[in-house]
């Protein structure tokens, strides 16, 4: 039997077939439509659905779903910063809907990212660990003692509205100064343009990337930048939650040692505390792929 899985996030919708290994058999990838009514979003992950219902053959057991937070895991609504239309939207619901008769589990994307890497990925048999994407947001999610830690209304883990700068920015979460005001992909590439950074004004984390490849300063600096404040979250997150292992994937982390080589050197500078300073920062194994087998694993009961 399969467990259907569903990872929802505001740059890509999949969903995937998953067997009890945590094998990735299937998976269908649309992106995620953009100024789109709630109704309209859902009609694109509903068709999504049924073509992956079709390919199991009537073989779903179960079915797990990771959505970019807020979420409320109790009611089973989401409120995506990244999807505005769905503001309290009944995804559990609907979902159950479909795919009627089989349990239906739903987390945090961040969340679902951390089990599939503690499951199949770069976990390495970490007890404590916190997973993170850095990507078009900064997401996360916790296992603790080898479980996933979903905290009171199923939020824990959203590591990217930690502050890193009390006067900075305004996050789109409402917050001020969060991480993912300057960490993330289309944040260092606002900041790298209007210092100095002559990319096209639709440039990407990727073309920044090519450019601090190249020598730009501008482009390197904006790394400098967003590692440090990643860095500094890790070591207060690290100080908190007594973690072993931070596995980092996302678009951004796939820049490699841009991006990891100055935050293993500022994490040496925040973590002054013994039990922080043993923390291993080290890049995701499992690519896109960790938040639908994480999806699988809130049903699989392998963690």
């Amino acid at each position: 039997m399969l467990t259907l899985a569903l990872d929802i996030g505001g740059t890509k919708l999949a969903v995937g077939l998953v067997n009890p290994a945590g094998d990735l058999l299937h998976s269908f990838v649309q992106p995620t439509p953009k100024h789109q009514d709630a109704e309209h979003v859902w009609s694109v992950l509903d068709r999504m659905i049924a073509d992956a219902i079709t390919t199991a053959d009537g073989a779903v057991a179960a079915v797990g779903i990771g959505c970019a937070g807020p979420i409320d895991g109790v009611a089973g609504t989401v409120s995506p910063i990244n999807i505005p239309s769905w503001q309290g939207f009944a995804l559990r619901d609907r979902v159950a809907s479909v795919v009627a008769d089989v349990p239906v589990e739903l987390a945090g994307d961040g969340t679902c990212m951390a089990l599939g890497e503690h499951w199949r990925g770069a976990g390495d048999g970490a007890r404590f660990m916190l997973g993170m994407v850095v990507s078009t947001g900064v997401g996360g999610g916790l296992v603790f003692d080898g479980k996933p830690y979903h905290g009171r209304t199923g939020n824990a883990g959203h590591v990217g509205h930690v502050v890193v700068e009390p006067d900075g920015q305004r996050c789109a979460c409402g917050g001020q100064g969060c991480v993912e005001t300057v960490a993330s992909g289309p944040w260092m590439t606002r900041w790298a343009l209007a210092n100095g950074w002559a990319g096209p004004p639709d440039a990407d984390a990727v073309a920044l990337a090519d450019a601090a490849q190249a020598g730009d300063a501008a482009a390197l600096s904006a790394f400098q930048r967003g590692a440090t404040a990643l860095a500094a979250m890790i070591a207060s997150v690290g100080a908190v939650c007594d973690l072993d292992l931070v596995v980092l994937g996302g678009g951004v982390a796939r820049s490699g040692p841009l991006l990891f080589d100055p935050l293993r050197a500022a994490l040496a500078n925040y973590a002054g505390l013994s039990f922080v300073r043993g923390l291993r920062v080290v890049p995701a194994a499992l690519g896109g792929n960790a938040g639908l087998i994480g999806a699988a694993a809130l049903v699989s009961r392998v963690t």
